[in-house]
Parts: structure tokens; C-alpha cells; sequence
């Protein structure tokens, strides 16, 4: 049997979905909901909750949230910065060095960066003028100057790197899992200590599969959902059974 609140959730998405409330309105208030589909408060505020996850509504403001339109969704498909992924698709970004000191590379990082300093940076990044993203991210040693010379407030390092020193983010390998925020995490991004954050670890090469960077993004709950699109063609143990079955 459907939960009530996930009935009510999907009466909101139709009309975020069909445009009957457009982006950047307000979502009706608790208590207007609750009235229409004859529900308690709080079976409405779950069912707002998960409109919140999908990243269909945004922020507060008063008692009501401000419909986004559409689920920030982010492909793994392509290899995107989040500065260019948020601007592909038309939301307010900014970015924000909070830290930022060359060191000696562990031996973790030397393993995957190569020998020798490295640069360490947090970057706090902002979607629609909220707090979303914590990058903590390690640059080579043959990178860090670059990296050091653009601006704090610079909204994509990517281009920017391109644009100074022609260098293009060619391949990544990316691991995703969850974690609970610390101390600092939960400050910058407005959440409270221990709350689950969206964790991707990352680490990305040039075309000739030199090591650029490795960095640990964590992404505040229901921010942003991650997609990947796959096939059953891709599936080599498909194949094999296929083989099997034809005696090869």
C-alpha cells in the first residue's frame, strides 16, 4: 500500500512537472495543503521532504519552499565541473576558496598524484544562493601554481585552468558513498554535526593520463541527485552466460 505522503508527493511533482506551480513560486503552505488533501501537517511536511530530496523545492522562506521545476540532476556520463553543469542547466552558482596551503603529499597521494608538494584547497559552492558543496581538493604539484593564481571567487577552476595554462580534465574515476558531516563540514554548509552528506571522491587525469587532481566533494542532503545511465550490452557478465549457453 502507498504511504499517504508519498500520494500527496506525487500531486506536488505533477504540478512542478506540468508547470501549474512554475519555477520560482511558492509552494501552497503546510496548512493549505494539509486542508486540501485532508491530511495531517505532518504527513504533509514528509511528503514536502521528498520534493526537497529530488531537488524539486528549495529553501524556506517563511513557512513555504520556492519551487526549483526540475530535479538537479547530475550525469556521470559526461566529465563536467559543477560550475558547468550548473550553468548547462540555468541555475545561480558561486564558488568560494575557504582554505587554501601547498604541503608535502602523503604517500596516498603521491601514489596517485605523483611525488613531490601538492596543493590543498576547500572550496565552498553555492547553488540558487545556497550553501551545497564542500570540494577538498589536491592538486599535483605541476598544477598548483596555476590553481594558485585565480581568484578566490572564481566560479569554474576548470575554464579557468583552460583558459591560463590550456588544460583539459580528460578522464575521471569517481567513488560515491555517504558520510556524516563533522565539525566543519556542518558549519559551511549549514547543517547540523552529523547529519548525512553525499560524498563523491574523485580522481581526474588529462588526455594523456596524467594525474591533475583528487578531491573529496561532499554534497548537503537532497542538494543534488546523481545519474547513471547504463546498459545491459555494457554487462560482460551477460556475455558470459551467453557463451556458456552456446558452448563457447
Amino acid at each position: 500500500m502507498v504511504a499517504r505522503y508519498e500520494l500527496i508527493a506525487d500531486d506536488l511533482r505533477n504540478e512542478i512537472v506540468s508547470g501549474a506551480l512554475p519555477v520560482g513560486s511558492q509552494l501552497p503552505s503546510e496548512a493549505e495543503l494539509a486542508e486540501r488533501h485532508g491530511a495531517a501537517r505532518g504527513t504533509v511536511r514528509q511528503a514536502v521532504a521528498v520534493l526537497a530530496a529530488e531537488g524539486l523545492v528549495g529553501s524556506r522562506q517563511g513557512a513555504r519552499r520556492i519551487v526549483l521545476g526540475r530535479a538537479r540532476s547530475q550525469s556521470f556520463g559526461e566529465l563536467h565541473s559543477f560550475a558547468q553543469w550548473a550553468r548547462a542547466n540555468g541555475y545561480r552558482f558561486g564558488g568560494q576558496v575557504i582554505t587554501q596551503r601547498r604541503r608535502a603529499a602523503s604517500a596516498a597521494e603521491s601514489a596517485r598524484l605523483g611525488p613531490g608538494e601538492v596543493l590543498e584547497v576547500l572550496r565552498l559552492r553555492s547553488l540558487e544562493g545556497e550553501p551545497v558543496l564542500l570540494e577538498r581538493t589536491v592538486y599535483a604539484e605541476w598544477v598548483a601554481a596555476a590553481v594558485e593564481r585565480i581568484p578566490a571567487d572564481c566560479e569554474s577552476v576548470t575554464e579557468a585552468l583552460y583558459d591560463s595554462i590550456g588544460l583539459v580534465f580528460a578522464y575521471g574515476e569517481h567513488l560515491i558513498d555517504a558520510v556524516s558531516a563533522g565539525a566543519e563540514d556542518a558549519r559551511l554548509l549549514g547543517v547540523r554535526r552529523g547529519s548525512p552528506l553525499l560524498r563523491q571522491r574523485r580522481v581526474t587525469t588529462t588526455h594523456e593520463g596524467r594525474p591533475v587532481e583528487s578531491s573529496d566533494d561532499r554534497y548537503r542532503a537532497g542538494s543534488v541527485t546523481f545519474s547513471i545511465r547504463n546498459s545491459i550490452g555494457a554487462n560482460p557478465l551477460v556475455r558470459q552466460a551467453g557463451d556458456l549457453r552456446s558452448g563457447r
